[in-house]
C-alpha cells in the first residue's frame, strides 16, 4: 500500500520533534542490529523514557491461536506482531475507536493503545476485520535520554503521526518504502510513492 509513504510527509532528526504517535524509521545502517529495517510507533514519550511498538514485523502466530482465552479472538483473522524485544509475554493492541476504551491510552486522534483483557475483548467485538486493530507481543523501551541520544547519533528518522502507517496493508515493505522516501529527500528530490 503506497498511501503510507505519501502520508508521512515530514521527517526529521531533531529530538524536539519526538512525541507520542510519531513514527521512527531506522536508517539503512542502523547502529543497533536488533532494530535494522524497523518502523516503530512511539506510543508514549516523556523526557524520562519512551515506549514504542514495531509496526512492520508480523509473526507467524495467528491471533486466534495466541489469544485463545480472550473472547472474540477465536474467529479473528490476522497475525500477532512483534512489538519489540522487551517483555514478549505481554500483549498490547493498537485500536481505532470513536470513544476511548475503558483502560485505553490515546496515542493521537482516534488511535488508542489497549492492554487489558476487557478492552481487547471489546476491540475484537467492535472490529471484525484487522483494519482497525493490531495486536503485538513485546515492546521497545528507552530510558531517559537514551532515545534522544540514538537520534543524535543518526539511529532514527522521525516521521509525522500516521494511522495509515500503523495499519499499513503491506507492513513487510513499510520500512523500504519509508527509507526510500528519506533517501530521495536527502538527495534533494521530492518524489512521492
Amino acid at each position: 500500500m503506497v498511501l503510507a509513504a505519501t502520508v508521512l510527509l515530514a521527517q526529521s532528526k531533531n529530538v524536539d520533534d519526538l512525541a507520542a504517535g510519531k513514527v521512527l524509521v531506522a536508517p539503512r545502517e542502523a547502529p543497533d542490529p536488533d532494530f535494522g529495517e524497523t518502523v516503530v510507533l512511539l506510543v508514549r514519550y516523556e523526557r524520562g523514557g519512551a515506549l514504542g511498538l514495531i509496526l512492520n514485523h508480523p509473526t507467524t502466530i495467528p491471533v486466534s491461536k495466541a489469544l485463545h482465552d480472550v473472547k472474540g479472538a477465536a474467529k479473528r483473522p490476522g497475525l500477532l506482531y512483534l512489538g519489540g524485544p522487551v517483555d514478549v509475554a505481554s500483549v498490547t493492541a493498537l485500536f481505532r475507536a470513536n470513544e476511548a476504551p475503558r483502560d485505553g491510552v490515546r496515542i493521537f486522534g482516534d488511535l488508542f493503545m489497549i492492554s487489558s483483557k476487557k478492552d481487547m475483548e471489546g476491540a475484537l467485538n467492535a472490529s471484525r476485520t484487522s483494519g482497525g486493530l493490531r495486536m503485538y507481543v513485546g515492546y521497545c523501551g528507552w530510558s531517559g535520554g537514551q532515545l534522544e541520544n540514538e537520534i543524535k547519533l543518526g539511529g532514527w528518522y522521525i516521521f509525522d503521526r500516521s494511522t495509515e502507517a500503523v495499519f499499513d496493508g503491506k507492513p513487510e515493505t513499510l520500512w523500504s518504502r519509508l527509507i526510500a522516501r528519506t533517501e530521495f529527500r536527502v538527495a534533494g528530490l521530492n518524489r512521492r510513492y
